[in-house]
């Protein structure tokens, strides 16, 4: 028997698949997508696929989401096409610096201050000549560089913590990683800055190198989805009961996810949705409701920010339809009662 969450994903999913932002006036309130499917929420809906997400097979049609539970139950939706993690990454080499070095030793090297600029900006505080976060590029290029001595030791190492909160093993895509070599050179600019600065020795390319090894990782929306709620249960994998990160490294995770894990669309995705999150230019959205799950989605066409323009949807409309807002001053609702209720009251239409 299909559960009520598995047929609300099923037509949040097919309604968000085809909306288009021609279908509301430009200076209308854009309050509806595809209302005679049960749907409502921003209809601005076109963006563009990344030249790079076609390496990996991205499609115009592409989109999926998962939710995985912190007892391990998934309830996934659309495709589950497999592809680079990006960005994500960095959250998850974030935690395994926290717990390599400590949380003060990794806070005196990277800030956790949102920057209000985008994802590469040339940015250093004048200052203390530390990156303002580790969610944007110069601050995961430095957070990279706390995972070990050699470039092996470092890249080893972040690959088996994406491996271990995604509960299976993980292949970097290899013609995205030497695509993405040869367009290197802002985040080599990067490294750069970084080592004239002061805050890092390490040998620029090959932290680089490394950084890009870790982004290009492929992984599914429910891979996503696993990792989400890997940090969502204080660090544990809810499938394999593996300690990927300790409380305290998962906990400053999404503490910094929350105010700069959608880089300068955070304070909109805070506002709207209310969930600690990331995105990547893959097209992949994680976020995490503490102690109860994981949420993921992917769908390729980015917006101005580097977010998933339909991944953004999705969760608006999740949150709003499950209370999942985090400083709503209420408790989120059962996923699989609150599904069932909606349909009973009409709000999905078969």
């Amino acid at each position: 028997m299909t559960s009520a969450l598995t047929t609300y994903l099923d037509r949040l999913t097919t309604a968000l698949a085809s909306a288009k932002a021609s279908d509301v006036d430009d200076f209308g309130d854009a309050d509806q997508v595809l209302l005679d499917r049960g749907i409502s929420g921003s209809a601005e809906a076109d963006g563009d696929i990344p030249e790079l997400s076609f390496l990996s097979g991205a499609r115009e049609d592409h989109l999926g989401v998962a939710v995985c539970t912190i007892d391990g139950e998934i309830t996934a939706s659309g495709t589950d096409h497999a592809f680079p993690v990006q960005s994500i990454s960095k959250a998850f080499a974030y935690g395994a610096a926290i717990d390599l070095h400590g949380v003060e030793y990794v806070e005196s090297i990277v800030d956790e201050e949102p920057t209000g600029e985008e994802f590469n900006a040339l940015s250093l505080d004048p200052y203390t000549k530390k990156p303002k976060n580790p969610l944007v590029n110069i601050g995961a290029i430095r957070t990279h560089a706390m995972l070990g001595t050699t470039q092996e030791e470092r890249s080893q190492r972040l690959l088996s913590v994406l491996d271990a909160a995604a509960g299976r093993p993980l292949e970097p895509h290899r013609e995205t990683r030497e695509t993405e070599m040869t367009m290197a050179d802002r985040n080599l600019a990067l490294a750069y800055m970084l080592r004239a600065a002061g805050s890092m020795t390490e040998d620029a390319a090959e932290v680089v190198a490394g950084y890009i090894e870790g982004c290009a990782v492929l992984t599914t929306v429910t891979d996503l989805a696993v990792m989400a709620a890997t940090l969502a249960s204080g660090g544990t994998n809810p499938l394999t009961g593996q300690e990927v990160f300790s409380r305290v490294a998962a906990r400053q995770v999404l503490s910094v996810m929350l105010t700069c894990g959608m880089y300068d669309n955070a304070g909109d995705w805070v506002s709207e949705v209310g969930l600690p999150a990331k995105s990547g230019v893959g097209g992949g959205i994680i976020a995490a409701l503490p102690s109860r799950f994981g949420v993921a989605s992917y769908a390729p066409q980015l917006d101005l920010h580097g977010n998933s323009v339909r991944g953004t949807l999705f969760f608006e409309r999740l949150s709003a339809d499950f209370a999942l807002h985090m400083l709503d001053g209420t408790l989120p609702l059962d996923l699989e009662e609150r599904a069932l209720e909606l349909m009973e009251a009409g709000t999905h239409v078969a």
